[in-house]
């Protein structure tokens, strides 16, 4: 169901006298529009003409103060199902998307579904919390999250008059998230052997650039994907993050080639998303490694390569999808020896041996890219002793990590060779 949202923009309104309507009491309310249109509303149903004037008076104090709802008889899943389609689908990540969408059918609906918006309550919403906490203290809070932003929207299109949501807090045993916080487990994360080993082990594999890209820089995993060759600045060795790939907002698989729906360009997570970071010179010689193959792939298949400039791609140039990375991470886990942890896991490693090793939380937090994010992890203890600006300090701690032999034999280039060195490099 979709709503005239024009519908709250009356410029004056009209309230008429308590009369009687069929086998009760009643007025109307007619509402007036800039461009001459009236809208007229009826409200009846009332035993006696006294509980009508009350009610009229009630009315009449709304409309003065701007309050006046609207939309009288809409239901909250009418209401739910409009604001997720209509409002948040063309403006979210089809991921947020998705878990929204879960939350409102699988949740909140079948609990709240046939309640009218303007009979909602406080209670109806503890309630819902109370039973979703029981269920899931993840689903929970991303419950509470979609009532409070779905409601707020509800009460400024004057759907509903009061926010039933305003100061309804999840039941005690659903610890509150300190804000902006992010708490990382050390237990998930590798230690500096290991990702030696991962780094080492990874150079047989396809995924070596993305497996760099994450523990090295600290990119989330469709960052990885969306990079490209015109993101690098060969001349100050620095990455430009300004897209990722996955599923465009309101669309279909059938909108797009086959193979290619969850592989499309979008924005970024958050504006903080987007950054400019360094590139460690073991990053930087790989990038370099990685065009000469792109290069020979291109003239070995002018027909068939797709010149699209990503630099984690196929032998043929298409951008590799959201789980290619899998079946061969788990692989190299496997034969390594090392922890089962998540491929976020190694974002997460970045970040935690940065801290480890005293770099500013805030600089940290510009190199992950994260929206005014207080980085927190209780078990390093005192971090009093910091870097102020840990960008230019980053490439010692990647020395530290990567292969001993293959970091020794660089040679230290000045910025006005590089340009030169990647013309004989490319050669």
């Amino acid at each position: 169901m979709g709503f005239d949202l024009k519908m709250q923009q009356y410029v004056d309104w009209k309230i008429y006298n308590v009369t009687k309507i069929k086998n009760g009491f009643g007025y109307r309310v007619v509402l007036i529009y800039m461009d001459g249109t009236k809208i007229s509303q009826q409200k009846s149903g009332f035993s006696t003409k006294k509980a009508a004037s009350a009610d009229r008076d009630k009315t009449m104090g709304e409309l003065y103060a701007g309050t006046y709802v609207v939309y009288s008889n809409v239901k909250v899943r009418d209401f739910m199902v409009f604001w997720l389609e209509d409002e948040m689908r063309p403006q979210i990540t089809s991921s947020s998307y998705e878990t929204y969408s879960n939350v409102v059918h699988n949740h909140i609906i079948p609990k709240l579904g046939g309640i009218k918006m303007t009979e909602l309550k406080r209670s109806h919403v503890q309630k819902l919390y109370n039973e979703t906490a029981a269920y899931s203290v993840s689903v929970a809070r991303i419950t509470k999250t979609v009532m409070n932003t779905s409601m707020r929207y509800a009460q400024s299109r004057k759907i509903i008059s009061n926010n039933p949501a305003v100061e309804v807090a999840l039941p005690k045993q659903v610890g509150k998230k300190p804000y902006h916080t992010r708490n990382i487990d050390a237990q998930k994360t590798l230690n500096t052997e290991q990702i030696q080993t991962l780094i080492k082990a990874s150079e047989s594999t396809p995924i070596h650039m993305q497996v760099l890209f994450a523990v090295l820089m600290g990119l989330r995993r469709c960052e990885i994907n969306g990079v490209k060759y015109s993101d690098v600045d060969y001349i100050n060795r620095t990455l430009c993050i300004q897209r990722q790939l996955g599923k465009k907002p309101n669309t279909a698989a059938e909108d797009f080639p086959a193979k290619s729906f969850t592989k499309q360009e979008i924005g970024l997570k958050t504006s903080s998303s987007y950054r400019t970071i360094p590139i460690p010179d073991y990053v930087f010689e790989a990038i370099l490694e990685q065009r000469k193959i792109y290069e020979k792939n291109r003239r070995r298949r002018p027909a068939a390569f797709q010149d699209l400039d990503y630099i984690c791609c196929s032998s043929y140039g298409r951008p590799r999808s959201k789980g290619f990375h899998w079946k061969h991470y788990k692989k190299l886990l496997q034969e390594n020896n090392l922890p089962d942890i998540k491929w976020h896991d190694l974002r997460s490693t970045f970040c935690t041996v940065l801290l480890k090793n005293d770099f500013n939380p805030k600089a940290v937090s510009q190199l992950m890219g994260h929206a005014k994010e207080i980085i927190t992890i209780d078990v390093y203890g005192d971090t009093a002793e910091i870097i102020e600006d840990c960008l230019d300090e980053l490439q010692p701690f990647i020395d530290d990590v990567v292969p001993k032999a293959e970091t020794e034999e660089k040679n230290d280039f000045s910025k006005d060779d590089y340009m030169d060195c990647l013309e004989r490099f490319l050669a």
